[in-house]
């Protein structure tokens, strides 16, 4: 390579070093409500910690089994392989536009053939190799071989003139970012899947309690009816309409004790474990459920910022905007320099000798000419894949708002409903006291006792129906404002 070239080549990186084609990235403006339109709670005196939002309902079952899960997932494993991935894919990004150099070496022995004649002076002149088993003064005779040694570097370098090197530098570090927010948004909806699965099983336990109970006051009607129909103060009938209600409830147990093992293993599922490894801890007696935590909803605007999936939309914005500025440089000429330099000899005591060095350089440039509109098609295929970008973005913010103000309206109208519930649970009880008070004393009949019983069951269960339905609609408010994630451990 001569001095000549390899100042034209340097000059021409240095005046365009600055010539990046393709769109700069600017990160998008879009317009939230100043505020959410359902109502909120008043926030609470003490502060909860959004990254750690399941401690707030002061369980330390649900702690423990959220912690776990967020340490032994194997989604969480995948998504940590992905960012590893993402920051290896970045080093191979960088390499691009820098020079490459590879070691070589090599023995080659020809053997000529006999019927060849003078010939094999032509192959030793055009590069064939000099000297050999068999030859005098470089010159190899017919039937005689040659045996060259070779020891060198090759190196190349692709001038990265239109900055399309740099454009995938800018798409991989994007990309790498957003591998960390799916970590993120993973760890995000991993904690509330495994609340709203703890929360599902509480509920039919709470059930399971409420129709025992219920067996129990039912078994003493029983025996009541019983007693009576003995003395002929009531029909035999009424054990038996007795009976029939206690082996209903005892019908409605065995579904909720089936259903309470199916949460039990969907637990164990999403902590990476066995499906059966929790059945012994989440079966013996639980702490009662706490009151119900405030989840501070926050403006619109900061879910922007905080909700895992907006920012990893976003970085896949910018990586598709980077991707046009690659495409775009294969539009223009690629400017490469190849050199070799080897030490060639056909002895090895003399390969290392200054005779034996060996240098060839050489500078190319490629100009498409024709590609039948392939690599503009290219580009018109990545500013597709930009603009659905934008769009699934744009779509990401909407869900969030709408993720947010769902539980918002679900919450304020329960917290309503669960406030009646309460009040009528105290009513039918009331009612059932004074009812069985009288079936007791023989002043009304056994279908009143019955009906005030259905009564006290039927509230209690939507009581409890309702209070967990509060407490997963508080774990999907938490989830919808981004809570779940910290900022020093991600990543």
């Amino acid at each position: 390579m001569t001095r000549s070239l390899v100042t034209t080549a340097l000059l021409g990186a240095t005046l365009l070093a600055g010539c990046t084609v393709g769109p700069n990235y600017h990160a998008p403006e879009m317009a939230v409500p100043p505020a959410f339109s359902e109502p909120q709670a008043a926030a609470p005196g003490a502060t909860i910690d959004p990254a750690h939002w399941w401690t707030a309902f002061g369980d330390p079952t649900l702690t423990s089994l959220v912690e776990r899960a967020l340490k032994d997932s194997p989604n969480i494993a995948i998504a940590g392989s992905r960012v590893r991935q993402a920051r290896l894919q970045e080093i191979a990004a960088h390499a691009i536009g820098k020079p490459t150099v590879d070691a070589t070496g090599n023995v080659t022995h020809v053997e000529f053939s006999k019927n060849a004649g003078f010939s094999s002076l032509a192959s030793l002149f055009s590069g064939g190799g000099a000297g050999g088993s068999g030859s005098s003064g470089g010159i190899a005779l017919p039937g005689s071989g040659i045996t060259t040694y070779a020891a060198g570097f090759d190196a190349s370098w692709e001038i990265d003139l239109f900055g399309g090197g740099r454009r995938s530098v800018e798409g991989a570090l994007a990309r790498t970012d957003a591998a960390i927010w799916s970590q993120r948004d993973a760890a995000v909806t991993l904690g509330a899947e495994v609340a709203q699965a703890y929360f599902a099983m509480r509920l039919d336990q709470a059930q399971i309690a409420v129709v025992e109970d219920e067996l129990g006051r039912q078994r003493r009607s029983l025996q009541i009816a019983g007693n009576v129909a003995k003395v002929g103060l009531s029909p035999q009938i009424d054990v038996t309409r007795q009976q029939q209600q206690i082996t209903t409830l005892e019908a409605r147990l065995e579904p909720l004790r089936a259903d309470v093992r199916v949460r039990i293993h969907a637990l164990g599922i999403l902590l990476g474990a066995q499906p059966e490894s929790l059945t012994a801890e989440l079966t013996a007696p639980l702490p009662p459920l706490q009151a119900m935590p405030v989840v501070p909803a926050g403006l619109p605007s900061d879910l922007l910022r905080r909700r895992p999936d907006i920012r990893m939309a976003e970085r896949n914005l910018a990586a598709s905007t980077a991707d046009i500025g690659v495409a775009v440089a294969d539009l223009y000429p690629k400017f490469k320099l190849t050199g070799m330099a080897e030490l060639l000899s056909t002895s090895l005591a003399s390969l290392f000798s200054r005779d034996s060095i060996q240098a060839t350089g050489v500078g190319g440039v490629t100009f498409p000419l024709l590609d039948w509109g392939r690599r503009r098609a290219t580009v018109g295929v990545r500013k597709e894949d930009r603009e659905q970008a934008y769009l699934q973005y744009q779509a990401t913010v909407l869900g969030a708002l709408r993720d947010v103000e769902d539980p918002l309206a679900r919450i304020d109208a329960e917290r309503r409903r669960n406030a009646a519930l309460r009040r009528a649970v105290a009513d039918a009880e009331a009612t059932n006291h004074a009812v069985y008070a009288q079936y007791s004393a023989g002043f009304v009949a056994q279908n009143a006792l019955i009906d005030a019983q259905v009564t006290v069951l039927s509230a209690r269960e939507q009581l409890v129906a309702s209070d967990a339905q509060l407490r997963q609609d508080t774990a999907a408010l938490f989830k919808a404002i981004g809570g779940g994630w910290e900022e020093a451990k991600a990543g």
